[in-house]
């Protein structure tokens, strides 16, 4: 009897990890009955974070009311786990939080992932994982330091001035002494923290937060270099206010700049979303008597090999000479792919199917699984 892993990242706006991996199991399932199909909810840090973690670890999910990327009430979740909390912060300040018309990196502000942390610590965690993907925001982290200051110190609950300094990092270190600075904070002392990302990006300049990811949050050129301006002063500022400088440690760029908060304040451990799932999850364990991994994602091309989620997977894979096949909904660049290692690739979308067609989930599943039966298994 085969033994097959299927790990599926979500393919963005479409599946879930979950739905994905169903998907697949069902067509290898109706071509070899008798395979030991495991199945395993993935996630590098972006969307699915939370509930790939839950899958693995356990946990209960905990509903907080919190401020959205616009400062409108929402609930938001996070998993708690004995003492160990999983945030992903796009449940808070998320970009499908808004419609396209209500992107604006310039005012959105990350204030709600700041108030989950505080639940959490307020709960008693120790250690606090943060996946950092699809945020909405460019504010360097702001908002969040901005929500824990407002909580930890005075407890005021959020006014206008913590809307206003929550985005406005040239006056971020004055504001947060107006309404209890940093330095009081003491709560978070004897928490760790943990962020999970694929960007390796600085902060600041050509290839940080505002120049790669602000765009696709709706921000125009000129506002991209303000943006860049704005995060180059906030960094300058807490440099000197606090005596390190991590805006240029990797990571620091992510979810607009959320990655150099934590870094930058909480001293936070980056690590690889893929591989700290997979130590979780004792993915080297499950490769042990595995015969086939298959794993996918939406789009796969050149940047895939680029410490994305099928990348991770497939390295592990390779310790083990177990071989991966590699599903996506569009192919590009599949020569290079093959070169890494797959073993094969594979579009599950047929070359005349329309977007909006391919993109409804109950296409989607039909192709991944007669990709998996017809094209994989034939």
């Amino acid at each position: 009897m085969k033994k097959i892993i299927v790990a599926i990242d979500s393919f963005k706006g479409c599946l879930t990890s979950a739905e994905a991996n169903q998907a697949a199991c069902e067509g290898i399932l109706s071509k070899m009955p008798d395979a030991k199909v495991v199945q395993v909810p993935v996630s590098d840090g972006g969307e699915g974070f939370m509930e790939a973690f839950q899958t693995a670890m356990g946990g209960s999910i905990v509903e907080v009311n919190v401020k959205d990327p616009l400062m409108r009430t929402i609930v938001a979740q996070y998993l708690l786990q004995g003492d160990t909390a999983v945030i992903e912060i796009a449940k808070a300040s998320g970009l499908t939080l808004l419609s396209p018309e209500e992107r604006n990196p310039m005012v959105a502000t990350s204030y709600g992932t700041g108030q989950l942390v505080v639940d959490a610590v307020r709960k008693g965690c120790k250690h606090i994982i943060v996946g950092l993907g699809g945020s909405a925001t460019s504010d360097c982290g702001i908002g969040l330091l901005r929500a824990i200051i407002d909580s930890l110190t005075s407890g005021r609950a959020c006014s206008r001035s913590a809307i206003e300094s929550s985005s406005d990092c040239s006056r971020s270190i004055a504001a947060f002494s107006k309404g209890g600075n940093w330095d009081d904070v003491r709560e978070l002392d004897d928490v760790r923290f943990t962020i999970a990302t694929d960007v390796t990006n600085p902060l600041c300049g050509e290839n940080g937060a505002a120049h790669v990811f602000a765009p696709q949050k709706g921000a125009t050129d000129e506002q991209v270099l303000a943006l860049d301006a704005r995060a180059k002063r906030f960094a300058e500022a807490s440099a000197k206010h606090l005596g390190r400088d991590c805006q240029n440690n990797p990571g620091a760029g992510a979810a607009g700049g959320l990655g150099y908060a934590f870094l930058q304040y909480m001293n936070a451990n980056c690590r690889s979303g893929i591989d700290l799932l997979l130590d979780t999850i004792h993915f080297d364990d499950l490769l042990q008597d595995a015969n086939l991994v298959i794993t996918g994602e939406g789009s796969a091309d050149r940047q895939t090999l680029m410490g994305k989620l099928p990348f991770g997977i497939l390295q592990r894979a390779q310790h083990h000479h177990v071989p991966v096949m590699l599903i996506a909904g569009r192919i590009a660049d599949e020569q290079l792919l093959l070169d890494a290692g797959f073993s094969r690739v594979a579009c599950i979308n047929p070359p005349d199917l329309p977007l909006e067609i391919a993109l409804q989930p109950a296409t989607a599943k039909e192709n991944i699984r007669r990709t998996i039966a017809e094209k994989i298994f034939k």
